[in-house]
Parts: C-alpha cells; structure tokens; sequence
C-alpha cells in the first residue's frame, strides 16, 4: 500500500487534509464548549464531508457538501427520537437503508447523501442519542462540517483544475434490473437480517452489524464482488482488533495519546482506501477502539463483539446476494470489459482523426476514461482472481484478461502523447494502422460501427514520432487479438 503509485502525491494531499480538516473541526467543537460525545459527532461528520464528496467538479463538490446537514440531521433528530422505541427505530433504519442505496441512482451526490444520512442514524446509536442532547449534536454537525468545506474549498483545495474523470456508470437497466433498485432491496435484506442477528448477540451494540452489512455494499456490482468485500472487511476488521488490543487497550483513553493515534488512523482510512479495503478496514477498526476508549468503555470484550457484530453483518450481505435478485460476476465482468473496448475503440478513433489532421480531435480524455473503467473492471473480476477462488481456471483467463488491458492502456496513452504530435500525421502508415486496431475491437464485440477514415495525406519521409505511433498501434492490434482467447473462453 505505502509503495504503491501515487501521481502528483494527491494521495497523499488528500490523506494530509483530511487529518488537519478533521482535527480542526473536533477543536472547533472543544472551543466551542460542546461535550465529547458532540466532539465525536462532529469529528465523524467531518470525516465524511471529506470522505465521501465525490463530485467530478469542485462546484458540485461545494454544492453535495451544503447539501449534507440538510439531509443528515433530520436523520439525527429521527434516530434520537426514536432512541426508547426499538422496532419503529429497526423499521425507520431499514427504510433510511432502501432509500440510501436506491439515491446511488442519481451519481456521486446521492451516494454521498446517502451514505451521509445511513451513518447519522449510526452515530446516533453510536453514542445513545437521545433527544436532549439533539442540539449539541446538531451544533457539532453543522461546525464540523462547515469547517472541513472551508479547508477543503478554501484553504487546501486539491481538486482544484485537477478533478478526476467521473467514474463509470454501473449496468443500466429498468426496474427490478436497474443495479442501484435491485441493490436497494439487497442492501436492506442484508440489514435486516443484520439487525435481527446483532441484537440477538447484543441488545447495546448491535448496529456494527447493520454497519457492515451496509458499507459491503458501497461499490460493489455482483455477487461475487460483494462476497470478496465482505471478507476483506472481516480480514480488516481482525487485524485492526488485534492491534486495538495491543494499542487501544493500554492508552485507555488518555486524551494526547489517544488523539495522535486517531489523527494516525484517518491518514490511514485516506489513504489506504483507493487501494485496500482491507487496510481501510483496518485503520476504521482500530480507530473505533480508540474512541471507545475516549468514551471510556473499552475493554477485550467489547473487541471481541465488534468481530462477531461484524461477522453477522457480513453473512447478511452473502446471504442476500445469493438469495435476493442475484447478479453472477460474469455478467459484471461482461459489461465492463466490453466498455473497456469500447473506449479502447473511441482512443483509437480520436487518434485517426488526430493523425489525420482534425485537430479538433483529442484522444487524451478518451484515456481517462479508459483508465477509469479499468479500474471498475479490476472491481468486477476480483472474485475471480481472489487466491481464495476455487475455479483456477477461470482465474487464470481473468489475470490474463486484466494484463491485456493493461497494456491496451499503456499503449493508447503512448498513441495520445505522439498524435499530439505535429509531425506525426506525415505517415500514411498511421491511418492504416488505426483501421486494423478498430477492426480487431470490432472483432471482438461484434457491435463496433465500423470506422470511416479521412483520406490520409500525401506521403512524407518517415519522422520518428510517426514510428513510435505504429509501434504503439501495432502492439495495441497484436494484444486485442490475444484477448480473443479469454475472452471467448
């Protein structure tokens, strides 16, 4: 994780912010004379402010980020109210958990809102909310969550003129078969089923279960991704519980300690999680034990809960997959790998055009998004190439599918940086070359229009930036051939 690529250190940037945006909301919540239970609050709200924004723009990152008191403390006021009733508290929840996944439908604002208005709830079961402590709560949320947008828009903003390209819409479909409705109706099921087992195994601490058996569910399409996040949650969770044992246990709460430990996890939590669910889980894990400990209520028992809480809300998530409007991971990994190729076929196209002489073409956000769906299709083939995965064969074909992509992408990237190029087009070589790439993506789905091509140019002497282009397009056309093989496997 520590020694992986990390472009521009934005991983890094972001991890730095996010420490001093939350730990300045929980001192504005100290110096502002709210109690620690508010502190925490607000430090959570913070947390997910920065966390969970994902808006391709930095204006509609300011906008979900207003947006978020706005939807979480009606949310705060309901679970606190609801604090003494617990099967309308249970049924506000399971309710709160369908209209949370089914907002995912509307982009990274409603995944935002959603998860922010799921984890209000949590916190206030968290802490034992109750509705007199309803307008400190209220206080820290609206400070915390003000003071990470001015650290985050003002102060230290990273996004600024370097906002990533929007990540890939999953599967579309229509009713039952839209992925974010049929998700809805898992993700709740899995709650449900959470929530009946987590209470049975403690009257006091049983939404860890309905937190697991939510948060398997963020960015997962199929059943077999959300088996693979369901262990590597569990994994985390072990591992963040022992080292709890080792660190949590023996600060026991003593406040410098305890507050430079957690300013360790959040870097961690930023850090780790574009990369590893499992370290994520790790570092959420262990910071929970710390807080705990800051509530004065830690002790090895209660770690031992949260890893059987954790458990439960995990084989909800299996058995609801299995059992509720299941997608099998072939069908996932289908989707994406055809939107791969369609974008392997648009850079490819651009870059003709670009060769051409339209300068108007522009393969390098075709890239992007290249580079951005290879990464969901690295998600859906997971399963696949997990070293738990029993069917080795057709693990196999899926590592070989994901190095074939891989170089797909490193060669469209060369292809865009020499079409940029003004010598390169000189080449008649180029078009032709470009017409045997789109010819084999074409081959290999079978639905690709086929290319129409701008008379090429006179012919010049060869310039080295055009050779450099038909290497690129000349290893691009031998690896869409080899794709053949796995992929019809």
């Amino acid at each position: 994780m520590f020694t992986a690529a990390d472009p521009g250190r934005t991983r890094l940037r972001v991890s730095l912010r996010a420490v001093l945006g939350i730990g300045l909301a929980v001192t504005v919540c100290a110096a502002a004379g709210l109690p620690l239970p508010a502190s925490i609050t607000g430090g959570l709200a913070a947390l997910l402010a920065l966390f969970t924004v994902a808006d391709p723009t930095v204006r509609g990152q300011a906008a979900t980020t207003a947006l978020l008191p706005a939807v979480g403390l009606p949310v705060l006021a309901l679970a606190s109210a609801l604090h003494g009733l617990p099967l309308l508290r249970d049924a506000a929840w399971l309710a709160l958990v369908l209209a949370g996944v089914y907002a995912r439908r509307w982009g990274p604002r409603g995944h935002a809102l959603g998860i922010f208005a799921f984890m209000m709830f949590f916190t206030a079961q968290f802490l034992h909310a109750v509705p007199g402590a309803l307008p400190r709560l209220t206080a820290a949320v609206l400070l915390s969550v003000g003071t990470a947008a001015g650290i985050r828009f003002g102060l230290w903003c990273v996004e600024r003129g370097t906002a990533p390209p929007a990540a890939p819409a999953p599967p579309a479909g229509r009713g039952l078969a839209r992925h974010t409705t049929r998700q809805a109706f898992q993700a709740t099921a899995a709650c449900a089923f959470a929530t009946a087992a987590g209470e049975l195994l403690s009257y006091e601490r049983w939404y860890w279960a309905v937190g697991a058996a939510w948060w398997i569910f963020v960015n997962t399409a199929s059943r077999g991704e959300t088996l693979v996040r369901g262990f590597r949650r569990v994994f985390g969770t072990v591992t963040g519980l022992v080292a709890g044992l080792l660190v949590a246990v023996p600060v026991h709460g003593a406040p410098a300690p305890t507050a430079a430990l957690v300013a360790v996890c959040v870097f961690g939590i930023f850090y780790s999680a574009p990369l590893s669910y499992s370290w994520m889980m790790f570092f959420v894990t262990v910071m929970a034990g710390l807080l705990y400990g800051l509530l004065g209520v830690l002790h090895p028992g209660l770690l031992g809960l949260r890893l059987a809480e954790t458990g439960v809300g995990a084989l909800g998530a299996a058995l609801a997959v299995a059992l509720v409007l299941p997608v099998t991971t072939h069908a996932v990994t289908d989707h994406w790998v055809r939107r791969a190729l369609h974008a392997v076929h648009a850079c490819t196209t651009a870059a003709s055009r670009r060769l051409a002489g339209d300068e108007a073409a522009d393969p390098a956000p075709r890239v992007a998004e290249l580079e951005a769906i290879l990464g969901r299709v690295r998600m859906a083939l997971a399963p696949l190439v997990h070293p738990l995965n029993p069917l080795r064969a057709r693990g196999a074909r899926a590592r070989t599918v994901l190095a074939l992509l891989d170089e797909c992408v490193r060669e469209t990237r060369g292809l865009a940086t020499v079409a940029a190029h003004p010598d390169a087009s000189h080449d008649t070589r180029l078009t032709e070359a470009c017409a045997r790439v789109e010819t084999a993506v074409h081959t290999l789905l079978g639905a690709v229009p086929a290319p129409t091509h701008t008379p090429p140019p006179a012919s010049h002497p060869p310039h080295p930036a055009a050779e450099r282009a038909l290497t690129h397009l000349h290893t691009l056309e031998h690896t869409l051939t080899a794709l053949a093989v796995p992929l019809k496997a």
